[in-house]
């Protein structure tokens, strides 16, 4: 399967991608686009010899998704993981890979969705924390969950401390989320098709 990788920032998710995945279980990078001209995401792609865009938001998102949409598609993207990529993508832009777009989000969906999902849970109070990996619809973060881990945190203030904690649950969550359906795993319950469904 061939993977376009989409990241705004250091890219450590995209890293848990390569050294996982890339070249192994019949998983290809293929291609990684960000929107923040100069990501440490970029590097990190060059190093692995994945061909990289470079694609600021200017005046017109669609516009600019139809481009990021074109550059994933000359490489051969079958699968879109938005590997800490920050910019909500236009319905343009999924309909292009319907089905075919994944997230790693840093909270349990569907509680803490959108923009500091951590502070939110600070803020709320919570006492378990956790990561989720869902398909992307045109809401945000609203698609429907594929795998999800949590970790008891009774005594979380920092948000910064609780990031350090669920990073490595990021980096074991995506990748095998990506190797799931590469294989085909995943399906979705025909009763219930907000409902996934993974097979051994």
């Amino acid at each position: 399967m061939r993977v376009g990788v989409l990241a705004s920032g250091a890219g450590t998710n995209l890293q848990a991608i390569i050294d996982r995945l890339h070249g192994r279980h019949g998983i290809e990078v293929v291609a990684v686009g960000t929107d923040q001209p100069g990501a440490t995401a970029l590097a990190r792609a060059a190093s692995a010899g994945v061909p990289t865009g470079e694609f600021p938001l200017g005046s017109d998102r669609a516009e600019r998704d139809a481009e990021l949409a074109d550059f994933l598609d000359s490489h051969g993207a079958e699968l879109v993981v938005l590997a800490g990529y920050m910019a909500l993508l236009t319905p343009g832009f999924l309909a292009r890979f319907p089905g075919r777009v994944i997230n790693v989000h840093p909270a349990l969906l569907p509680a803490f969705p959108g923009l500091r999902a951590v502070e939110q849970a600070l803020d709320y109070g919570v006492k378990v924390f956790g990561v989720t990996v869902h398909f992307v619809d045109q809401g945000v973060d609203s698609g429907p969950v594929i795998l999800q881990r949590a970790i008891e945190l009774p005594d979380a203030a920092d948000a910064e401390a609780v990031h350090d904690l669920l990073r490595p649950l990021e980096h074991e969550l995506l990748p095998e989320a990506i190797r799931l359906i590469a294989r085909d795993a995943v399906s979705f319950d025909a009763a219930n098709p907000r409902r996934v469904v993974i097979s051994d």
